[in-house]
């Protein structure tokens, strides 16, 4: 018999569902037994009709019960009913082991948090950028006028290469400040580097294909490329930049950091680059060109890009990550028609498009000038964040033993070590002493080169000098 628990919060109907579904599954209603009819029922439990037939209609929805004119309803023949015990516990199947997968995901947490440590007081993450309450505000400014003035066709399906009015917006921008002159269809959207580098691996290159990658270099360019079951060459990297004549000769593809290397920190040379050039061309394969961070240099205006030279073989990618936030997630590829449109197509299939509020809103914050206020504002905060480290790493004497490099561009610089640099433990020293510093290690696919990648960003001028104080009293 059903019963009525006047204490249970539950809607009655629901209640009564669910013993008469525990009664079915459970055998106590067994295959082809006659339910009563619905007003019989509601005067032995004391509810009304409709109550009960609102159960009986859930449990023929469900496919517990079928019913008929004259045989009335009856219990389904319950084939698949559970037959588990108290001691017998259920359980899923078990994903299959990847180990690929976790050892990328291992390294890259690694990579991008350091070694984990509860007392850090100066953290020099080369990562992230600075922001302040002043960001937030033009930001939401943006956010709620974007909300408020967005036409209601922008909320379906969008556009796999992106939203239209903030690829014109980037278009304009790359044409301003970067010297790189495309049409819109030239420009896809994505959210973030990563998903940059995995849509050119599914879209441009076939299983297996090798490409040639910096080493030292950017940990998730090779991951993604690795993941993707490329085969990925480590190509050494020296004071000029990438060693071009040490490129795969089957590559497919060669991922570059020229303005700033991801690591080192120095500029790819005008020779190397015209061999790099040449080479794409007289080979055929494509260059990623990650300009990163290179908006933010010291000395002079920010470099001509290698996709302004060749922009047949060059896919051209730039990231709001560092020049905004990280969690804004949008990024871009510039790149041929041809290969942005079949970028669009994977993008498409697989991703649909991006997220429409973000687009909406980082739209209005370039359109409105917040963006290039933003970028004047942290420039500022980043050059003088940039004279402290310098000067400090000068004063304390850490210059003359370690090599620096990386310190006309870019949120980070390279304190460089000799081979026999005893790295981790040195690294875990740091971290006792309340900094966290990022060995040079964590970039390396073959590389032996040591040293600590430092980022300045986040980090206000008189923590820089702290930091650095306590390395040196450390190191020296």
């Amino acid at each position: 018999m059903l019963k009525v628990n006047r204490d249970d919060e539950r809607p009655i109907w629901q209640q009564l569902l669910g013993q008469a579904i525990n009664n079915i599954t459970t055998g106590k209603w067994p295959p082809g037994e006659l339910l009563l009819p619905s007003r019989e029922l509601a005067l032995l439990v004391g509810v009304s009709r409709s109550t009960i037939q609102i159960v009986y209609e859930e449990l023929f929805s469900r496919g517990y019960t079928v019913t008929s004119r004259r045989g009335g309803t009856r219990v389904s023949d319950w084939t698949c009913r559970a037959s588990f015990t108290e001691d017998v516990k259920t359980q899923g199947p078990m994903p299959p082991e990847l180990p690929l997968l976790n050892d990328a995901i291992s390294h890259l947490h690694c990579w991008l948090r350091g070694k984990e440590y509860r007392n850090v007081e100066i953290d020099f993450s080369p990562h992230e950028p600075y922001l302040d309450q002043h960001f937030q505000t033009n930001w939401r400014y943006s956010f709620l006028h974007a909300s408020k003035e967005t036409d209601l066709a922008s909320w379906a399906y969008g556009n796999a290469y992106g939203f239209v009015p903030l690829r014109k917006q980037i278009q304009r921008y790359l044409s301003l400040e970067r010297g790189i002159h495309v049409h819109i269809d030239q420009i896809i959207l994505t959210s973030g580097a990563q998903h940059s580098l995995d849509l050119i691996a599914q879209a441009l290159l076939n299983e297996g294909e090798t490409v040639s990658i910096e080493d030292p270099g950017f940990p998730a360019a090779w991951m993604a490329m690795k993941y993707r079951r490329l085969n990925v060459i480590p190509v050494p990297v020296d004071d000029y930049g990438l060693q071009a004549d040490h490129i795969h000769p089957q590559s497919k593809l060669v991922y570059v950091t020229p303005s700033h290397q991801c690591a080192v920190g120095v500029i790819m040379s005008e020779p190397r680059r015209q061999q790099l050039l040449h080479l794409a061309a007289q080979h055929q394969f494509w260059i990623v060109e990650d300009d990163y961070d290179s908006e933010f240099r010291y000395r002079g205006d920010p470099l001509p890009t290698l996709f302004s030279q060749q922009p047949q073989n060059t896919l051209y990618m730039m990231s709001f990550s560092k020049m905004v936030a990280p969690g804004i997630r949008i990024s871009a590829i510039v790149g041929p028609t041809e290969a942005i449109r079949q970028l669009a197509h994977v993008h498409e299939l697989t991703y649909r498009h991006l997220p429409i509020m973000e687009q909406l809103t980082l739209a209005h914050f370039i359109e409105h000038g917040h963006f290039m206020r933003h970028m004047r504002r942290v420039r500022n905060v980043y050059r003088r964040r940039h004279k402290a480290m310098t000067k400090a790493i000068i004063a304390t004497g850490l210059s003359e033993r370690f090599k620096l490099s990386g310190v006309e561009t870019g949120l980070h610089m390279l304190l460089e070590a000799e081979n026999s640099f005893d790295e981790e433990t040195r690294t875990n020293q740091a971290l006792e002493k309340g900094v966290r510093v990022y060995p040079l290690s964590n970039y390396c696919l073959e590389s032996d080169r040591k040293g600590w990648v430092l980022g300045f960003a986040k980090v206000d001028e008189s923590a820089i000098e702290a930091g650095i104080y306590r390395l040196a009293e450390m190191l020296l």
